[in-house]
């Protein structure tokens, strides 16, 4: 089984047809890459595979469950960053983290392992409010975030936007185990 297969997946708003019978699939373990221009559908897609909108035509399974069937089980088994920074910019770091933790009835403790290569970077802020963080350690937080209950996917839509050179080349770490 792969981890996403997607079949003639189509998407418009209003007059604007955002996705045209799209297909692919995605085996698991593989590290898959969406390019494109600006307004090319891509920030869609991810909407779509993470259960935020419904397709107009097309069929998707995301680790073998219907996008519009099975949305309660895709959501409890993916991770999605979206390109805007969408975490509590009120809450602290730590308590964005523990939060997201929270929802998927897991504790910080429990992943620490997976996310300290990138969470051992802002943890020194972990009192800082997340509105007040730089760019990049948002991006840092949102990853930890969306990491932190250890999902089979991971959706992420432009995770380096905002991210300077050095914390675009800190991302990799995760990515390489």
């Amino acid at each position: 089984m792969n981890a996403i297969e997607v079949h003639n997946l189509s998407k418009s708003y209003g007059k604007v047809q955002a996705l045209d019978n799209v297909s692919f699939s995605v085996e698991r373990g593989e590290l898959f890459g969406l390019i494109g221009p600006d307004g090319a559908g891509k920030t869609t897609l991810f909407r779509l595979l993470t259960t935020l909108i419904s397709p107009d035509s097309g069929r998707a399974e995301v680790d073998g469950f219907d996008i519009v069937k099975n949305y309660h089980e895709i959501r409890s088994c993916v991770g999605y960053m979206p390109g805007r920074f969408s975490l509590y910019p009120d809450l602290s770091v730590e308590e964005n983290l523990i939060f997201f933790a929270a929802l998927f009835g897991v504790t910080v403790e429990d992943s620490y392992e997976l996310i300290a290569p990138i969470y051992k970077q802002i943890e020194p802020f972990r009192t800082r409010r997340a509105g007040k963080l730089s760019g990049g350690m948002k991006q840092k937080l949102a990853l930890s975030c969306a990491l932190i209950h250890r999902p089979k996917v991971l959706f992420l839509d432009e995770p380096t936007t905002g991210v300077d050179a050095v914390s675009r080349s800190e991302f990799g770490i995760c990515f390489q185990r």
